[in-house]
């Protein structure tokens, strides 16, 4: 192929074409390792929660005598002692095994017969079916054995609960809301219910199941990403090749069409052919 076949390229349709296949390939490329970066994140998460979740469970107080960041407490097993509050939050837009619901929290109160000198301890008493509201939380002492879990934070986007007055419905678990609602001060972690006794009953919100601990999706993601970008580059190659060959193709056929050559190639025959001509019309006279 000549240079100048490849001048077509530099067109502004072209170049806009280049352009649009080199953003959409940084794009995709940019998806792929961002997956791989969630599954490094993930894997990091899986680490913690097996190092913590099967230890063997511990009171609450004894558990926070050793450290100070619930962070650090996340996803250990605990056991505490108190008493319900009768006020319940519906904590909406939940989902469990399949299905829609909203997650039952209640404030539990670690020393209800004396002066209030522990923190409110807010639980997560479980799962409940959409439009069902849950059975009033368990009257009396009871001692409950949960997972801690860390306060969720509002992410960009995301809507804000109301901030007037108490609020029964929450979208997440923010404990400072929950705090300034909430008479005595509200530790700053909240605990998933595992078990409790008196025994949690059929009609009992369904307590939260331990996280799936494996990799997710984000592996295959990543290779889909790459394949896409893969697509894209080859897709580039073909349209190129295939525009030169039909340029070329075009050239080719321009080249051999002209006008139509005469049958005598040579003077002389032509000068042979009259004089011949011109003897015999002399003969015939």
């Amino acid at each position: 192929m000549s240079g100048t076949s490849f001048s077509f390229l530099l067109r502004p349709k072209w170049i806009a074409f280049h352009l649009l296949v080199v953003l959409g390939v940084a794009l995709m490329i940019w998806a792929a390792f961002w997956q791989l970066d969630r599954l490094d994140q993930r894997k990091a998460f899986n680490a913690i929660v097996e190092a913590r979740i099967d230890l063997p469970s511990v009171p609450l107080d004894e558990l926070l005598a050793t450290a100070t960041d619930p962070a650090d407490l996340e996803w250990r097993q605990v056991t505490v002692t108190g008493a319900f509050r009768p006020q319940q939050i519906v904590w909406f837009n939940r989902s469990q095994d399949g299905l829609a619901g909203d997650n039952i929290l209640a404030a539990l109160d670690q020393d209800p017969s004396a002066e209030q000198t522990s923190p409110v301890i807010i639980v997560n008493r479980g799962f409940v079916l959409l439009g069902a509201n849950g059975d009033a939380a368990p009257s009396g002492d009871i001692d409950i054995l949960g997972r801690i879990r860390v306060p969720m934070e509002r992410q960009r986007g995301e809507l804000t609960d109301a901030g007037n007055g108490p609020v029964l419905e929450v979208r997440r678990i923010d404990l400072d809301q929950l705090d300034a609602q909430i008479d005595g001060d509200v530790a700053p972690f909240y605990v998933d219910l595992i078990g409790s006794i008196p025994n949690v009953s059929d009609t009992d919100p369904v307590p939260n199941p331990a996280p799936t601990l494996d990799d997710g999706p984000h592996l295959s993601y990543a290779v889909q990403w790459v394949i896409f970008a893969t697509a894209v580059l080859v897709g580039w190659v073909l349209a190129v090749r295939r525009s030169i060959r039909s340029r070329r193709r075009d050239e080719l056929t321009a080249s051999t069409d002209g006008p139509t050559t005469p049958d005598f190639d040579q003077p002389d025959d032509v000068e042979a052919a009259n004089s011949t001509t011109g003897t015999d019309a002399s003969s015939r006279r």
